[in-house]
């Protein structure tokens, strides 16, 4: 391969490295089955959390 045509293909890889940098891919972020379960627990015991306390605030008139 002569100089000239490795320059040109050196500075296209370049070039081609950067374009793809600033399209970001539009596929969400890949979670582990351990984080999706430990997002799921927390979220599961917030909404517990969440309910006996509307339970507990709904008739405080009724003591």
């Amino acid at each position: 391969m002569n100089r000239k045509k490795k320059v040109i293909q050196t500075l296209k890889k370049k070039a081609k490295k950067q374009n793809a940098k600033l399209h970001k891919s539009n596929k969400p972020k890949y979670i582990s089955k351990a984080d999706r379960e430990k997002l799921a627990l927390e979220e599961t015991q917030q909404n517990n959390v969440t309910s006996e306390d509307a339970g507990n605030h709904a008739h405080p008139d009724s003591e």
